[in-house]
């Protein structure tokens, strides 16, 4: 059972990884990288116990919060960028 949920999880991470290469939009690519890090955290737990390896889950955790905190860092970076450029666009349109 558990290798079929591993299976699984792997198609479901390809799937993630193909919507962050053709993704729309900048935010489209964020939530599926997150998507994938999470697909991630849960191919490790899995594999923690299919081999009866428990100190993989403390691995799994530590992921997770690198990948909660990694997240958050990018969309503020986007957020900040794009409020640079509105700033930037201003003062031409007050040239006008």
């Amino acid at each position: 059972m558990y290798f079929a949920v591993a299976m699984a999880l792997v198609v479901t991470m390809a799937l993630a990884l193909a919507r962050a290469v053709i993704g729309p939009t900048v935010y489209d690519r964020v939530l599926s990288v997150n998507m994938f890090g999470t697909k991630t955290v849960l191919l490790l737990a899995v594999i923690a116990f299919l081999y009866g390896r428990p100190d993989f889950l403390d691995l799994a955790l530590a992921y997770a919060l690198i990948n909660f905190i990694g997240v958050l860092a990018v969309l503020e970076f986007f957020r900040s960028r794009a409020r640079h450029s509105e700033q930037e666009q201003e003062p031409e349109d007050l040239a006008r």
